[in-house]
């Protein structure tokens, strides 16, 4: 066990490095000034180059070699352990320092091209990007897919082909139940203004209600809502629209469940390869099931309207079930994270269909736009009106996340299992929420998947959380269900 023991040892140091890194970059989103990037690129790679050195120091291979599973706990951190260990000795340390520069660059001057509308000044900084994960994933892949081998790092144990299956599933459906919705009587849209002061006052009301720990974390500004952290320092932003409380509302609680999935893990975890999520997958199982299953169920939303006539006094919409149906109106729109849940994963499918060929080569940066503007006439039938509704509308290629969009649509598949036995196990489920209690919901989430953390597979994760082998049919179910009711069907 002495192997063991000092392997541990080793990597919580490295874990609490790769928190502080982490913290850095929820700092840039959030509070650094914006004529400090220039630093924080230098201070990320320096970081990068000591992480790097960590996770690829011979001696993590004698203790491999040594060490023996005593029980399922340690069995799990051997497998993480040794699974990135092979991975990272294959990235170069040059490689892996220069892409934390250049990311961290690049992220500015997404945000900075998405605020002007300029993909040109954004191109170019994007070409870097693709041109060094490009080389990573053909180090990584050591001969094999190279976007396979990128997906891995969000999703261990899939592949690309078992997604377009899946996706390739899921589509028909969604599209037979968006046309019908289409050609059914419209909800009509809230409009008003809300101010951003009021707005966050709900946001940090409806986080407590789904558990969030404010001791152990905070709610901050950014361009694009996200969680980062672990343990006892998990923190998530919001964003605010005057005229769309929705956008800050379930950004805040999409961004909840990340952080409570973060929060509830064990805490014999902490700081080890099994004190985060099992994987981008399963994380996104939890901040979807909390936003929509639970947080746009008919139940909820009758609380929140109540909750937010105290807070915005009259904003036009006479009655609970109005407000039910204006929260889950199907619409057109642009934005992935504003979509409805009926087109949401369509937005998906589009960046995954993109960026499998851009990191395999057969699609160029200077040809991205293009593709994608054409791609989304094809798959919502109207043109784009400006760039930050297109290609700069994420911040993910920009920061080299090449293989973590799929993980989206992966996580609504598995929030419809999780949902489906949710149900079977709280049958008051309905009547807690309508009370604005969460409690047994994410309780029974933690208890089953949550407190797990990286413990098992993520495909096992879940099915051992629901008691049966995910598909995408328990989603597809709820979907067509809800809207049917919705829109008469």
């Amino acid at each position: 066990m002495t192997a063991y023991v000092d392997l541990m040892a080793f990597q919580r140091e490295t874990e609490a490095l790769a928190q502080v890194m982490g913290r850095l970059g929820w700092d840039q989103e959030t509070m650094m000034p914006s004529g400090a990037a220039a630093q924080r690129a230098e201070e990320m790679a320096a970081l990068e180059g000591v992480l790097h050195a960590r996770r690829t120091d011979p001696r993590l291979g004698e203790w491999l070699a040594a060490s023996e599973a005593g029980d399922e706990t340690a069995g799990a951190n051997l497998r993480e352990i040794r699974r990135r260990y092979e991975r990272n000795l294959r990235v170069p340390a040059r490689l892996a320092a220069e892409l934390a520069r250049v990311t961290s660059r690049a992220q500015g001057i997404w945000a900075e091209a998405r605020r002007n509308e300029d993909v040109a000044a954004f191109l170019p900084v994007l070409e870097e990007v693709v041109r060094l994960r490009r080389e990573e994933g053909q180090a990584i892949a050591n001969g094999g897919d190279v976007y396979d081998a990128l997906l891995h790092d969000y999703e261990p144990g899939t592949s690309s082909a078992e997604l377009t299956a899946m996706f390739g599933a899921l589509r028909p459906r969604l599209v037979a139940l968006r046309e019908t919705i289409k050609a059914a009587p419209q909800v009509p849209e809230m409009q008003g203004s809300f101010p951003e002061e009021a707005q966050l006052v709900i946001a940090n009301e409806v986080a407590r209600a789904f558990g969030y720990d404010f001791a152990r974390g905070r709610l901050d500004k950014a361009v694009h809502p996200f969680s980062s952290g672990s343990g006892l320092d998990v923190r998530i932003t919001t964003r605010t629209n005057p005229t769309d409380p929705f956008n800050c509302i379930y950004s805040t609680i999409h961004e909840v469940g990340h952080a409570t999935y973060e929060q509830g893990i064990d805490a014999r975890h902490f700081l080890t390869p099994l004190g985060q999520g099992a994987s981008m997958g399963v994380h996104e199982s939890q901040s979807r099931i909390y936003e929509n299953q639970l947080g746009r169920s008919r139940a909820f939303t009758g609380w929140l309207y109540g909750r937010m006539r105290q807070v915005f006094g009259d904003f036009g919409v006479p009655d609970e079930e109005t407000f039910h149906r204006a929260v889950n109106r199907v619409s057109d729109g642009y934005v992935r994270t504003e979509a409805d849940e009926v087109q949401y994963n369509l937005h998906v499918l589009l960046r995954f269909d993109l960026e499998q060929p851009l990191m395999r080569g057969d699609l160029q940066v200077a040809d991205l736009e293009a593709a994608w503007n054409d791609r989304f006439r094809q798959d919502f039938g109207f043109a784009l009106d400006r760039p930050s509704h297109g290609l700069l509308q994420d911040v993910h290629w920009s920061v080299g996340l090449f293989g973590y969009f799929p993980t989206y649509s992966l996580g609504n598949v598995y929030a419809g299992c999780l949902h489906k036995a949710l149900r079977d196990a709280v049958p008051e489920l309905d009547g807690d929420l309508a009370r604005g209690d969460t409690s047994r919901a994410v309780g029974w989430l933690r208890e089953n998947l949550q407190r797990h953390g990286g413990l098992r597979e993520p495909r096992q994760t879940v099915a051992t959380a629901v008691g049966f082998d995910p598909s995408e049919g328990p989603l597809l179910d709820y979907l067509e269900a809800k809207f049917g009711d919705l829109y008469g069907l």
